[in-house]
């Protein structure tokens, strides 16, 4: 018997082949296109499989008590922080997009990195104002620094794999404490003080949720080296907005390069900061964009829809999220 399968956000003609070639056999939806609401609540409410992005703003303009008979949810994104879990029964099984933009991801978090330990901001400005001053504008060194990774999934991983030529020494958090890379330390959120007190570098890339929300304050952030670099790309609210901005502010030499910010138009309809992060020259910034690269969105729907297939065959399902 055919699954009804309800694609809730904008999907492009690329997104729609691969849905209908991973899916074929399924009867699709694409829950966009229908302007009429009352054709809209029903088919929503013979819907089993839910394909979105952010099911919260995409069918704002419908019941959700109409998805009665939905079995399963698959998310376009890796992060669901910005999921509503009290529109879905208790039996409604939701899963991630885990891992589909890790490689681009992993890029863009070496670049920050780089970017921030060489300061290429920084001169960049300065010669834009005229000065040329070689001998002085000392940067650092990446060569032998200890990387810790918080959260040391598909996106750390990735990062390992790509700084393995600089020879960086691992220090990572991950669920279990266990794993079988050649890694300096491995551990588990018991283990936090520990790696930022050991970590030249320190790349945040664990999903935000009731245990990692306000991970990073005041108090972590003076446990780390007055000069280490942070990386944030998962979700802005680990980290403490103020108490990022006054360490920036008071440590000079440490240095941030942020790409998710706490308050985005993905969840929120708009962007906002409250401190002037920009002002500082010890500071990087980038619009969310680590994963967008051309085809990253192609190269998830195909994950997505693959997940979908799994559950379909009552095979293993990726990224299934805890409740």
């Amino acid at each position: 018997m055919a699954h009804n399968i309800a694609i809730t956000y904008h999907a492009t003609e690329e997104e729609k082949f691969v849905f209908n070639n991973i899916l074929n056999g399924e009867n699709l939806f694409f829950i966009h296109d229908v302007k009429d609401i009352k054709e809209k609540q029903k088919i929503l409410s013979e819907t089993d499989i839910l394909l979105s992005w952010n099911p919260t703003l995409e069918l704002e303009d419908v019941d959700m008590n109409a998805l009665k008979n939905l079995q399963f949810v698959q998310l376009l994104s890796a992060g669901y922080d910005h999921l509503n879990f009290n529109y879905f029964s208790k039996q409604t099984i939701i899963a991630s997009n885990q891992g589909a933009y890790a490689k681009p991801m992993a890029e863009h978090a070496l670049a920050m990195i780089l970017a921030l330990a060489k300061k290429l901001t920084i001169y960049h400005n300065l010669l834009t104002q005229g000065i040329f001053d070689q001998l002085k504008s000392m940067t650092r060194y990446v060569h032998g620094s200890n990387l810790g990774i918080i959260g040391y999934g598909s996106i750390g991983k990735e990062t390992v794999k790509l700084m393995e030529p600089f020879d960086v020494n691992i220090y990572a958090i991950n669920t279990s404490g266990k794993t079988d890379d050649s890694v300096q330390f491995i551990g588990t959120l018991n283990d936090l003080d520990f790696v930022l007190k050991n970590s030249d570098i320190l790349l945040i890339s664990i999903p935000l949720n009731k245990e990692t929300e306000g991970l990073i304050g005041k108090r972590e952030l003076e446990l780390m080296k007055s000069d280490a670099i942070l990386i944030n790309v998962a979700r802005g609210d680990i980290i403490s907005e103020k108490d990022l901005y006054e360490h920036l502010r008071t440590h000079p030499k440490f240095s941030a390069g942020i790409d998710a910010w706490w308050i985005e138009p993905f969840k929120y309809g708009k962007f906002e900061i409250h401190y002037p992060f920009f002002e500082l020259p010890n500071f990087l910034g980038s619009p969310h964009n680590s994963s967008v690269v051309p085809n990253s969105l192609i190269d998830g729907a195909k994950q997505a829809a693959t997940n979908v297939k799994r559950y379909i065959n009552n095979e293993t399902i990726k990224g299934l999220i805890k409740k």
